[in-house]
């Protein structure tokens, strides 16, 4: 688990997340999750600090596993908890962890009760209740199948839209901090003859974080800013000196960017 902060400082929660399955690698499927968890983990107060995409393999799940949920407060993996042989997600966190498999007994329930008028619950069906023994579930208001939390760990589907339930479903269940909110500003200029500017600003504004993302539009240069901090205040302050820097080098701003 990560450290507490300086008592000056406010606790930074923070999650990782673990994108498995070789048709991402491959290519075949482009992942839509990493944006729509990052996304909510901030709402919860939590910050995203890395990802990696692996394939179905036991041996780096495991390694993977082991190492980003020794270092952050939480651990979230999508992917790999379907009906299949090479869905093998459950078996690589439960010898993570150093525990057995089992069928929890309200997963074979629910699961039984979907698949009641969908040809019935077969055993392929039934490796969608496998969890580590220990393990909690998580909701599927979608498909049945339920995702997995056990510990710090949340193993949900690959499926962005049957994520996002399952993130519906833990929405305000986990501890965090302060959300994290954004002001986005744009503005037609070279990334470049403004870097200076930004660094000035960010430095000036204890709490505040500028992000830059440069673009090429309509024959043009230009930028979109994105000022990032926990206190409203501060985010507005440091959002109204960026604009009156850039004003003042006689450049129009563009609020929400462009």
């Amino acid at each position: 688990m990560t450290a507490d902060a300086p008592a000056s400082s406010p606790r930074i929660w923070t999650a990782a997340l673990i994108v498995i399955g070789d048709e991402i690698l491959s290519g075949r499927t482009q992942d839509k999750n990493v944006a729509q968890v990052a996304t909510w983990l901030n709402v919860q107060g939590i910050r995203l600090k890395e990802v990696r995409v692996i394939a179905d393999d036991m041996d780096a799940i495991v390694e993977a596993v082991n190492l980003l949920r020794a270092r952050n407060d939480y651990l979230f993996t999508t992917g790999g908890i379907g009906p299949t042989h090479d869905d093998i997600t459950v078996d690589a966190i439960a010898q993570a962890l150093g525990v057995d498999v089992v069928i929890h007994p309200v997963a074979r329930a629910i699961l039984d009760g979907y698949y009641a008028t969908r040809g019935g619950l077969t055993e392929g069906r039934l490796r969608m209740a496998r969890v580590p023994d220990g393990a909690e579930l998580i909701e599927n208001r979608m498909s049945g199948a339920p995702g997995i939390r056990i510990g710090n760990l949340f193993l949900m589907a690959g499926v962005p839209h049957i994520t996002a339930g399952m993130l519906d479903a833990l929405t305000g269940t986990l501890e965090g901090g302060l959300p994290l909110l954004s002001a986005t500003l744009g503005c037609w200029v070279a990334e470049s003859e403004v870097a200076d500017m930004l660094g000035a600003t960010e430095r000036a504004h204890e709490g505040c974080q500028i992000g830059s993302y440069p673009f090429f539009r309509e024959g043009r240069v230009g930028a979109n800013f994105v000022i990032r901090s926990t206190d409203q205040g501060q985010l507005d302050a440091c959002a109204g000196a960026l604009v009156s820097a850039l004003e003042a080098t006689g450049r129009e701003v563009t609020p929400g960017g462009i």
